[in-house]
């Protein structure tokens, strides 16, 4: 919740609210100006939590420990959140053994992490114009050799580079 969202006090133009205590303890449904008189006795601001219910759900409590909750209550998400990415593996067609199985052995890791893997098959030349099972033969090969599980998320197409294909994690 920003800063320019969340009305404090005077700021609160809902005729009536939903009034809670700093504990949680349900004060009951008051006029704004009933429940401002009872955050100035007891020493707090009042906050309007929840502006969209009916009527407005406000909370009496310190304003720096709202926003210090709210901080702690953003950065514990942006924590649990985790960015997946689409990395790139490149193949040719005349790509040796050694070769394949390294970037399988990357292309797994970065399945164990998350990330989709978009594997390219590049082509030159008069190779563009091959059989198209004959090249997704080829492209199976680099396949079968990650070790992780994965799921085609994007079938084989042929593009202008080659033939491209899409995993992800199960």
């Amino acid at each position: 919740m920003s800063n320019q969202r969340t009305r404090i006090n005077h700021q609160i133009q809902a005729p009536q609210l939903r009034v809670i205590s700093e504990d949680g303890e349900f004060l009951g449904v008051m006029t704004t100006q009933e429940a401002l008189q009872k955050s100035q006795e007891a020493g707090t601001d009042l906050i309007e939590i929840s502006p969209n219910a009916v009527p407005p759900i406000a909370k009496l409590m310190d304003y720096g420990k709202f926003q210090y909750i709210e901080s702690k209550k953003l950065r514990a998400s942006k924590a649990k959140s985790k960015v997946t990415e689409t990395k790139t593996v490149q193949v040719k067609l005349g790509t040796g053994e050694h070769d394949l199985d390294l970037k399988a052995k990357k292309a797994s890791e970065w399945l164990k992490e998350g990330h989709r893997i978009k594997i390219d098959l590049f082509l030159t030349g008069r190779s563009k114009y091959m059989d198209f099972n004959f090249l997704k033969t080829r492209l199976d090969r680099i396949m079968h050799l990650i070790t992780e599980e994965y799921k085609i998320s994007d079938t084989p197409k042929k593009g202008p580079k080659g033939l491209t294909v899409t995993i992800e994690r199960k």
